[in-house]
Formats: C-alpha cells, sequence, structure tokens
C-alpha cells in the first residue's frame, strides 16, 4: 500500500476532517498545511495528487498517537524517515490500546483469519528470525476492519 491509500483510508475509517488532519500532523512534528493535506488525499489520477513522503506519513501516526494517548513525557519522538506496513501497524496499535486480541477482533470483523502467532510475527524485530514482513493485503484487511470497527454503519459518502 502506499502511504497516500494508508492516510485516505484512515481519514475515512475515523471520519477526520481537514482541520483535523492539520492537527494530527502538527502533534506528530509538523506543520502540514491545508493545501499540503488535500493534494495528499487527492487520488493518483488527479494533476494535483502529490506523493506522501514516508516521513509526513511517521508524523501523522506520531500525531495520532499523541491525541489517542496523551503526550509522553521526556523527548518528542522523531518521525522516522523509512516507513513499512509493520510500522503502520505498530502505531495503529499503539494510538489504539489496542492488544493481539483487539488486533484478532478487527480483522475477524473483515472475515480475515490470522493467527496471534502470525500477527506478534509483525511486531518482532527485523533481525529476528520469526519476524515477518507486514504485506498489503494483511495492512489493508486491518484498515478495512478498523472502518467497520470505529465509522459509523451507513455512513459510506466519503469512499
Amino acid at each position: 500500500m502506499n502511504n497516500n491509500d494508508i492516510l485516505r483510508r484512515l481519514r475515512f475509517a475515523f471520519d477526520l476532517k481537514d482541520e483535523e488532519m492539520m492537527r494530527l500532523f502538527k502533534l506528530g512534528g509538523y506543520d502540514a498545511s491545508r493545501a499540503e493535506v488535500s493534494d495528499w488525499l487527492k487520488k493518483e489520477e488527479d494533476p494535483e495528487h502529490k506523493g506522501l513522503v514516508d516521513v509526513r506519513l511517521a508524523n501523522f501516526l506520531n500525531g495520532f498517537i499523541v491525541d489517542k494517548r496523551g503526550k509522553k513525557d521526556g523527548e518528542e519522538p522523531q518521525a522516522e524517515k523509512k516507513t513499512n506496513n509493520n510500522l503502520v501497524l505498530r502505531k495503529l496499535k499503539i494510538a489504539l490500546s489496542m492488544n493481539d486480541t483487539d488486533m484478532l477482533e478487527v480483522f475477524d470483523l473483515v472475515g480475515f483469519r490470522i493467527s496471534k502467532h502470525e500477527l506478534s510475527a509483525f511486531f518482532r524485530n527485523p533481525n529476528n528470525p520469526h519476524y515477518q514482513p507486514c504485506k498489503d493485503q494483511i495492512l489493508r484487511n486491518f484498515l478495512v476492519g478498523l472502518q467497520l470497527k470505529y465509522r459509523p454503519k451507513g455512513d459510506e459518502s466519503d469512499q
């Protein structure tokens, strides 16, 4: 999945307006303008579309964590320069205060079966022999599950 798709799906799942998106980016350490947010949310076919670089997605996800969990004592977390599906999944898990069971329930909402062992492999250190990269299909199913869990039923106006 590309970063713009992830951002669009999170915006839809949590019904985030432009001002809220800008606020989350700011909480994550980047002062995004309304024009930037708008360009990142546009479809690839749109000539105004701009690609969302990894560090900006990390800023957004860090802001999402701060918004949902509160500011942590000590230094501000620095946005990662490189992101991947594993990192996105981890940050969403943290932001939403989910444990493995909560995450498995989100996967169940879309009928996607994954074991607790398979799920834990996504959160291991990449040097661990049991580490598994999170494939696009898995992250996509999780994001759709979040939409089903957090977005009111029948509210399909934005998608």
